[in-house]
């Protein structure tokens, strides 16, 4: 039976009962032709905070021309973001990871609200990405992912930079490596306009991953935001969800387990962001898909590291599209039999078909060979032990050491360890413990950019390790565990390390452990009690009191 085009929103705009809701929408432009046809969600984030979807609105016109070119009625929905960068250090930045939960929410509720026939869902900065499969799995309806794109890189001094640079601008100004001048020149050349972060950050590991979960078209997120290819590609975005709805291919059958795993490898592949695992497991839990963070560990074991991509490697976003792009790492990857290639994508071809339309640029060193792989295994590691029971986070995506045993730094939020850094507080060896950052205790689970970064830039990157039941930026380098669950704030062991504990963090072993025996341990749980929410009513409270572990994707429940 053929796919019924109009298969909601005749609910909403057909017949005389109709005619009230038909009059709102003449108000605003629509006429009765317009509502004879499908009607199609154009979604997007566009907001005037910040860079990374500041051109969502112009790409929205162009989606909505491809879509009235194929034969359908675009209508433009707009939702929130927030910006990691702009918000990270602050107790804005408890608001990021929540802020997932609420775009998809509302996608949700304007998709079930205005009876949609099919969407487009331009996404841009970090957690508007894994918003839309979310709200999308929910829906259900004919649909795809367009990212707006990365920013192109600044130039500082004769050599690209990015934002990442500017975070570890601040602890070489903090150790007196550079001066007020250098860090306020670097800190305007370092985002030159609109445009996602640049390197292989959450975002444009989240907008990797899109593809090769078959959601956005194969090659749609190279061209970035003001790149001139890019209006072009919005239309065909446009025009291409017509396509998918009269085909009637719908979410649940694109998004599959195996199309999961080729998203986690894309990940792993290029040594992406560990905020990868939260918002897969996350959008696997919409699917009703089975994964759990041991997944990420086996995937990334088997998946060679080829993407030579900052923070670990030397390459931004542009460059990988100028190499070969997606196509290109898909194809590596399928050669070398690691990719689930039967997968169905949005335009109708399997990854595998996709793929080998790849044209790889004569000479280019960003998307590698196999068997010249950086590394033999991906970036995404997942450690256990008497710290960790329930799995913590760790990007090895370039030379990190493989063991490290030291002291532990204990702070009980990310304000007080920054400080600690840029006084000079912190002795190569350390362990820096930061607890209550949780997706409960925090409330949402902050980036720690501002320390990692700080680290790195006073010298301490390769001396110094890190972890806390927060999360980590894409941008974060260096021995960083995240995600350590359970959290401090429901009586996870890392509340109870205290000031010198011996820590080891064992990556071949996959240990994240404290040298306490389980009667000490004991003993220092008597009398614990939860700490008081942080947050007693609003958005915050009610994340903190539904919001599960990170090791379930920080999903609320």
């Amino acid at each position: 039976m053929a796919f019924d085009p109009r298969h909601k929103s005749h609910i909403l705009v057909d017949g005389p009962d109709r005619a009230a809701a038909r009059s709102y929408l003449h108000s605003v432009g629509y006429t009765n032709e317009d509502l004879r046809k499908p009607l199609v969600m154009v979604a997007h984030e566009w907001i005037g905070t910040m860079p990374c979807n500041f051109n969502q609105r112009d790409l929205a016109q162009r989606v909505m021309a491809g879509i009235r070119a194929a034969g359908g009625t675009p209508m433009e929905v707009n939702t929130i973001a927030i910006s990691d960068g702009i918000s990270m250090g602050t107790e804005g930045m408890k608001a990021s990871l929540i802020s997932r939960e609420v775009i998809a929410d509302s996608i949700e509720l304007c998709g079930v609200g205005y009876s949609f026939d099919a969407a487009v869902v331009i996404v841009g900065c970090d957690k508007t990405i894994p918003a839309a499969p979310m709200a999308l799995a929910r829906l259900n309806i004919p649909s795809l992912i367009l990212y707006s794109g990365s920013i192109d890189a600044g130039r500082y001094r004769g050599r690209d930079v990015t934002i990442q640079d500017v975070f570890e601008g601040v602890g070489q100004h903090a150790a007196g490596k550079i001066t007020d001048a250098d860090l306020e020149e670097l800190e305007y050349a370092a985002c030159p306009g609109a445009g996602a972060c640049g390197a292989q950050y959450t975002a444009n590991t989240m907008a990797t991953a899109m593809e090769f979960l078959g959601m956005a078209p194969m090659g749609s997120s190279g061209p970035g935001a003001t790149d001139p290819r890019k209006p072009g590609v919005g239309f065909q975005a446009g025009e291409l969800v017509m396509d998918v709805l009269r085909r009637g291919l719908l979410p649940r059958a694109i998004m599959t387990r195996d199309a999961i795993e080729n998203a986690i490898a894309s990940g792993a592949a290029t040594g992406g962001s560990t905020n990868i695992v939260l918002h897969m497991l996350a959008i696997a839990r919409e699917l009703d898909v089975s994964l759990n963070i041991d997944d990420f560990d086996v995937i990334s074991e088997r998946t060679p590291l080829i993407g030579d991509m900052r923070p670990g490697g030397r390459y931004v976003a542009a460059d990988m599209d100028r190499a070969g792009g997606t196509r290109l790492l898909a194809k590596r990857l399928l050669d070398a039999g690691k990719l689930h290639g039967g997968c169905v994508t949005v335009t109708g071809k399997t990854l595998a078909e996709e793929a080998a339309t790849a044209q790889e640029t004569p000479g280019q060193d960003v998307i590698l060979p196999v068997e010249k792989a950086l590394k033999p295994t991906g970036g995404l590691v997942i450690l256990k032990g008497n710290l960790a029971p329930d799995g913590c986070v760790i990007k090895v995506a370039g030379h990190e050491r493989m063991l490290h045993v030291g002291p532990a730094r204990v702070f009980e939020c990310e304000e007080d360890t920054l400080k600690a850094v840029l006084a000079g507080q912190i002795k190569p060896g350390d362990v820096v413990v930061i607890r209550n950052e949780g997706p409960r205790g925090g409330p949402g689970m902050r980036e720690m950019l501002g320390v990692t970064a700080a680290l790195v830039g006073a010298g301490l990157g390769d001396s110094v390790a890190l972890l806390t039941d927060g999360r980590f930026s894409g941008a974060t380098r260096g021995l960083m565990a995240g995600h350590v669950a359970p959290e401090a704030a429901v009586g996870g062991p890392i509340a109870f390390v205290r000031e010198g504990d011996q820590i080891t963090v064992d990556i071949k072993a996959r240990k994240l452990s404290v040298a306490i025996d389980e009667a000490e341990l004991a003993r220092r749980q008597t009398g614990w009690q939860p700490p008081a929410p942080r947050y007693v009513r609003g958005v915050f409270a009610k994340y903190a009191r539904s919001v599960s572990s990170a090791s379930e994707g920080a999903v609320t429940i």
